[in-house]
């Protein structure tokens, strides 16, 4: 039976064995963090938006610098992405690159539809799931 607990503002998941760190984002846009063998897990809710934009960009940027350097972004939640967003998630990318890591995304239909109007499917790297994106770091 799948638990979670939440001590200490930490949440812990009994299944897996993991912590998931909550991030302090904005109020449209919330998440957390999974520290794994090799990457980072965030699992972000919500709006990422002009609004969220900056605190998303200065949180998930000092995690990448903290590392582990592998990064999945699973957006597979998130309801809206603007160019801000898209923006941001750019530059998340190319700072992982810089730091000889990955950014791989899990998306939803929406969010993907988004990506690929602006034909950034490829270099933002587009997964299905977040097991697809794990074994992609394997």
């Amino acid at each position: 039976m799948l638990k979670n607990y939440l001590y200490l503002n930490v949440y812990f998941n009994d299944e897996e064995g993991v912590i998931a760190e909550p991030l302090n984002l904005t109020v449209s846009l919330r998440g957390t963090r999974e520290v794994r063998d090799n990457c980072q897990l965030f699992r972000l809710t919500g709006l990422l938006d002009a609004f969220s934009e900056p605190t998303f960009r200065k949180v998930l940027g000092s995690k990448i610098d903290e590392g582990p350097k592998h990064i999945i972004l699973d957006l597979s939640q998130i309801d809206f992405v603007d160019s801000s967003g898209l923006g941001a998630l750019v530059q998340l990318a190319k700072q992982a690159q810089n730091a000889e890591g990955t950014l791989q995304i899990v998306t939803n239909a929406r969010v993907t539809q988004t990506v690929k109007l602006v034909r950034l499917e490829k270099f933002l790297s587009l997964q299905t799931s977040v097991d697809a994106a794990l074994e992609n770091i394997k």
